[in-house]
């Protein structure tokens, strides 16, 4: 009985593991609906659908609008950070380049005009211009990068030796009493104005277009100004979708919006008080630095030329029209560089501009009696009139002119220092605060908008 009993119940009885089965498989077909309810994304007409909508394009807008600041940020930084640490000393160099082997090829010539032996002063001076040539001839070979400054430097190394050999040789001969010693002298300088100053005066050139290039990059408003503007546009759309959602939720203050507002504000306060305050730097070391420190070393340029003119005419004892025609013309382009220096130039160069001013004069009307004395041809007067150093001569206003155009450039050159390293500092941690700033901004819509999304599941 027990037997059959048991087996009765084991018949018509279900089985525990055929129930659970049978309910998994039924609970399993309810939550999968469920499931797809759950990540299936809201309709667009819905409330839940445009929150979602706004959120994310929110997001995007605000990393978008960072993505672009933070790019404009490094490029105005990058601009003046070559402006003011790296052009600029390039240019400096191609500078010093060009004046040291000018002055170094007029104090060859002066220091012949004195007979065998020319002055001690005369050749440490001579030497100390080639060193220094050829000092900043390797620093700027070795930090240029463009072909076309490249082939100028090259011909410049290759010149120098060349132009130095050829000095050698006539102060040999000058100091033996052989007249070819004037003729090696007249090829060395026609070496030097045919090839070497020209190679000279290319790389000057485009070393300045480099650093004109930089600071126009860095104080540059169409890449800023469409920042600004998108900026503003993005604090707008935050004002209006904070106005949309306190009518939908009856919430006046959404504190992610809010948040994503005030970290907008301050990008913008940031990026325009370093904007305006590294461009009025930077323009103000280019207007009244860089630029008349350059119209002055042209002036010393143009200077340096005139003098060496007037030597080679007495070198060569011919009183070639051509000569005189040259001091001539760089006369009027000295006396016009001085007066653009000094309306360009800031106050503390004004002194040293007037003082050049004052003394080109004074030597300009040396020269006048050293050209008539060399038309009458009395080449002995004109000679101590050209290189005496007595008060009044041509060499003892020349030397000063010198030192006045020398004060005025180092001058310029302060102004354009102290500027540009503000201009540039203008710009530091602007970078990193701009992406800072920008995912504040994303994130504080991300969070302000899913709280309200929430409350719709």
């Amino acid at each position: 009985m027990r037997g059959g009993s048991a087996m009765s119940t084991t018949v018509t009885g279900s089985p525990p593991g055929g129930r659970t089965a049978s309910h998994r498989r039924g609970s399993a077909a309810q939550a999968a609906p469920r499931a797809r309810r759950r990540f299936r994304l809201p309709r667009a007409s819905t409330t839940p659908g445009k929150l979602w909508l706004v959120r994310s394009s929110l997001v995007i807008v605000c990393l978008a609008w960072g993505a672009l600041a933070t790019l404009m940020v490094i490029q105005h930084a990058s601009a003046a950070h070559d402006a003011a640490a790296t052009d600029e000393t390039l240019s400096l160099d191609a500078q010093q380049i060009y004046q040291s082997l000018a002055d170094a090829d007029v104090t060859v010539s002066t220091a012949y005009l004195y007979g065998r032996t020319g002055p001690d002063a005369d050749r440490v001076r001579y030497q100390h211009d080639i060193a220094v040539a050829a000092a900043d001839l390797k620093v700027a070979t070795a930090a240029s990068g463009s072909s076309s400054v490249g082939a100028s430097l090259s011909t410049l190394s290759a010149a120098l030796p060349v132009y130095t050999g050829y000095v050698e040789d006539g102060q040999i001969y000058n100091s033996l009493g052989y007249p070819a010693g004037g003729s090696f002298i007249q090829v060395a300088s026609e070496e030097m104005h045919v090839t070497m100053l020209p190679a000279a005066r290319s790389v000057y050139a485009q070393e300045n277009t480099q650093l004109m290039r930089a600071s126009a990059q860095a104080t540059g408003l169409p890449l800023a100004v469409i920042t600004l503007v998108a900026g503003l546009l993005v604090l707008v759309l935050l004002f209006r979708t904070q106005r949309w959602l306190s009518r939908r939720t009856h919430r006046t203050v959404n504190v992610g919006l809010g948040l994503a507002s005030l970290a907008t504000i301050a990008a913008l306060i940031w990026l325009v008080v370093a904007l305006a305050g590294g461009r009025s730097d930077l323009l103000q070391a280019t207007t009244h630095g860089s630029v008349p420190a350059q119209t002055l070393a042209q002036a010393d340029i143009t200077a340096l030329q005139a003098r060496g003119d007037q030597t080679l005419n007495l070198i060569s004892r011919t009183g070639d029209a051509n000569f005189q025609q040259d001091f001539h013309a760089a006369q009027t382009r000295l006396s016009s560089g001085l007066s653009s220096a000094s309306a360009q130039s800031a106050s503390d160069g004004a002194g040293q501009i007037a003082a050049a001013g004052h003394t080109a004069t004074a030597w300009f009307a040396v020269n006048q009696r050293a050209q008539q004395l060399d038309a009458a041809a009395d080449y002995g007067a004109e000679t101590q009139l050209e290189i005496g150093s007595g008060p009044g001569t041509a060499g003892t206003l020349f030397s000063q002119l010198e030192s006045d155009l020398e004060a005025a450039i180092n001058a310029g050159q302060t102004v354009f220092a102290s500027n540009a390293a503000a201009g540039s500092g203008a710009f530091d941690g602007l970078e990193a605060g701009i992406i800072a700033l920008a995912v504040i901004m994303a994130v504080g819509c991300g969070w302000g908008l899913t709280r309200r999304l929430a409350e719709y599941r």
